[in-house]
């Protein structure tokens, strides 16, 4: 077995996918790939499928008079992405997430932007009441195709531990 990769019969292999507890190291940072360039279509979606009837995500018109002067990306968007974009490093092997905390929303995104995010390990524990499983606390943070910093938040979830939990088939 190599890194994601396990050799299931001769000749044929099948991909593997996130971090038990154990695989988690306090202070190694997962630069997730690919970045993701977002869409006024992508924004708008997301808008109004969550109901949020601010217009300065949808009415350009009302952006132009901003001080921003065009849409700004839906910032609940901005943390889902970023989520989405730190599973595959952090949480494929979740049990459930526990939560988020200090959500900071540092500097603007836009409609053709794109995303870049990165997760770092900052602590983590065994479970107390299930010896199966641990808990792993990460910052992700967010950046612009500028390197600026639009997004940070805190991250806890319940981990796998090695040999538990669903089979990788």
């Amino acid at each position: 077995m190599r890194d994601g990769v396990i050799k299931v019969a001769p000749g044929r292999y099948r991909e593997t996918f996130g971090r038990y507890y154990e695989d988690f190291t306090v202070g190694d940072v997962y630069e997730h790939r690919p970045g993701r360039t977002i869409t006024d279509a992508d924004n708008v979606w997301f808008t109004l499928l969550t109901m949020n009837t601010h217009p300065t995500h949808f009415d350009y018109e009302y952006a132009k008079k901003t001080e921003f002067g065009r849409p700004l990306v839906c910032s609940p968007f901005t943390v889902a992405l970023m989520v989405g974009m730190s599973v595959s490093d952090v949480s494929q092997k979740a049990v459930a997430n526990l939560g988020w905390t200090d959500i900071r929303l540092t500097h603007p995104l836009f409609p053709g932007d794109t995303l870049y995010a990165e997760s770092e390990v900052l602590e983590k524990r065994e479970s107390k009441s299930r010896p199966e499983q641990g808990v792993v606390t990460v910052r992700t943070t967010g950046r612009n195709q500028h390197g600026e910093v639009v997004c940070t938040f805190g991250r806890t979830v319940l981990v796998w531990k090695r040999g538990f939990g669903p089979a990788d088939d």
